[in-house]
This record gives structure tokens, C-alpha cells and sequence, in this order.
């Protein structure tokens, strides 16, 4: 049988968790560096100090204390603190929420040359957050980040090359920058890549390379993504044409919710393309998508019911 605390033990235990400045004797010796260093100036321990205070390591968790701590080393032109001291005013965490100070300390940081603080930086201007909206800033920022590998950096560069935001409106650029991110795993740049491909805006119309785009981010779910394969592969545009492949993407789409998917599901079981001819099943999948506020789904679903299936 496990034996009572004694009293003395229970009475310095309650104590220690009522007073952080009795805990704070037993830090264990690493912390214990970091806060004498750190009360001497020393930067890397001052920013190993605001971690440690904002993970809550060793220490009770304290926003406040991590930003005082960043704050001392980011003023000594510490980048990783300059970068979470912004994000701390970006979010409100241990300060009052200020985008202005948040911009201004990722700036520090982003001129040095760190690639998250520029994307925050690019990002903050995109949207006009602390600092006046400005997309051609925002691209600078995004293009720095971008050419140093970061995804997101190379999608939203991406997006602005497409959408002419803040620079002048290119193609070309934004297949440059989305097939970089693509290339990296990116779903929303790889579906992007495949739309611009599928539509051949001011690059060579390929549908054989908007599918390959298509089918990666398909891969990883994307429902848009799914049913565009699909439609392809049924209208066999640069592609073999394959309605059971058609079926399979259409499949992976309705099941998620996609209501021409679901129609079209329908329409493939209810001709046999592709699959089994099926009138229960294409009941099924028109019932779906009529559910879903789709009025030719509703149609066929009542014809097929009529028909008794």
C-alpha cells in the first residue's frame, strides 16, 4: 500500500506550486544558466530564456515574461527572437495585439534575411494588417522568401503573378512559381498549375500536363482537384479516354461532399461507363447531389424512382 506524503513534504510541495519564485530554486541547472547569462546581456541565452518561458519549460508558461525576454535580445538584432517576438504582438499573446510592432519586428528579421518573417512581412502587407496594404511590398517580401525555397512564399507569389496585384500581371511567372511550390508537395499549387494549363492562359494549352497536376493534388484529396481529373479522363481531352478512371475520381469527389461529382457519378453508373451498369446505384449518387440543392440530380432521381428503381 502506497504510504501518505509527510506533512513536511505535502507543506513544501503546496508551496512550491503557490509560489513560482520557490520553484524557480530547483530550475533545473540548464535553465539556471540561461537566466544568469541572460540577466548579463547575453542574447542567445535571453532568447533561450523568452523559449523557455513560452513552451512553459521548467518555468511556469508566461507569455509576458517570453516577450520581455525576446524583446531584449531581438533589441541586440537576435533574428529568431525578432521573428517570435512579431508574432507574439501578431497574435496578441503576452501583449496587447499589435500588427504595426508585429511588422516592425519581422522587418528586422526579414532584412537579415529570415524566410518566415519575410513571408509573415509579405503577408501582413497583402492583406493591409499594421501596416498601409500594399501588394507590390508584398511580393518583394514573397519573391525574397520564395527564391529561398518557402512554399507558401512561392504560391502567393504565384497568385499575385496571376492575379497582376502589386506587379505586372504574368503567366508565365505565376507557372514559374506555382509549379516550384507544386513540386514541393503543395496541393493548392499543383491544383492551380493544373487550371492554367487546362485553360492555356497566356501558356501552351496541355491537358496531358494539366491531369499530371490535377492527379497529384488529387492524390492528397483535393476534392477540386478529383473531379477535374475526372472530367478529363471522361472527355478523354489529351488523355486516353477512361470513364473508369473517370468513375474513380468522380468517386473520390462525391464522397467528399462534391455535388457534380456526385451527378456525374451518377450519370456514369446510370449508362454503364466506366462501371456496372447500376440504375440503384445512380438513384443513389442523383439523391446525393438533389440532397445537396442539385435540381438535375432531383430530376433523375425522380425519373428513376418512377421507374421503380
Amino acid at each position: 500500500m502506497k504510504k501518505n506524503m509527510p506533512l513536511k513534504l505535502l507543506k513544501r510541495k503546496l508551496d512550491s506550486l503557490k509560489n513560482p519564485s520557490y520553484t524557480a530554486q530547483r530550475l533545473n541547472p540548464t535553465t539556471k544558466l540561461y537566466q544568469k547569462a541572460a540577466h548579463n546581456g547575453d542574447a542567445e541565452a535571453q532568447f533561450n530564456l523568452g523559449l523557455t518561458y513560452k513552451d512553459g519549460q521548467d518555468v511556469q508558461q508566461d507569455n509576458s515574461m517570453a516577450v520581455k525576454w525576446y524583446q531584449k535580445a531581438a533589441e541586440q538584432g537576435h533574428i529568431a527572437s525578432q521573428f517570435n517576438l512579431g508574432s507574439l504582438y501578431r497574435d496578441g499573446k503576452g501583449v496587447q495585439q499589435d500588427f504595426s510592432l508585429a511588422a516592425e519586428w519581422y522587418q528586422k528579421a526579414a532584412e537579415q534575411g529570415h524566410i518566415a518573417s519575410q513571408f509573415n512581412l509579405g503577408s501582413l502587407y497583402r492583406d493591409g494588417k499594421g501596416v498601409q496594404q500594399d501588394f507590390s511590398l508584398a511580393a518583394e517580401w514573397y519573391q525574397k522568401a520564395a527564391e529561398q525555397g518557402h512554399i507558401a512564399s512561392q504560391f502567393n507569389l504565384g497568385s499575385l503573378y496571376q492575379d497582376g496585384k502589386g506587379i505586372q500581371q504574368d503567366f508565365a511567372l505565376a507557372v514559374k512559381w506555382y509549379q516550384k511550390a507544386a513540386e514541393q508537395g503543395h496541393i493548392a499549387s499543383q491544383f492551380n498549375l493544373g487550371s492554367l494549363y487546362q485553360e492555356g492562359k497566356d501558356v501552351q494549352q496541355d491537358f496531358a500536363l494539366a491531369a499530371k497536376w490535377y492527379q497529384k493534388a488529387a492524390e492528397q484529396g483535393h476534392i477540386a482537384s478529383q473531379f477535374n481529373l475526372g472530367s478529363l479522363y471522361q472527355e478523354g481531352k489529351d488523355v486516353q479516354q477512361d470513364f473508369a478512371l473517370a468513375a474513380k475520381w468522380y468517386q473520390k469527389a462525391a464522397e467528399q461532399g462534391h455535388i457534380a461529382s456526385q451527378f456525374n457519378l451518377g450519370s456514369l453508373y446510370q449508362e454503364g461507363k466506366g462501371l456496372r451498369q447500376d440504375k440503384n446505384q445512380a438513384k443513389e449518387w442523383f439523391g446525393k447531389a438533389c440532397d445537396n440543392g442539385d435540381q438535375a440530380g432531383c430530376d433523375n432521381y425522380r425519373i428513376l424512382n418512377e421507374l421503380g428503381y
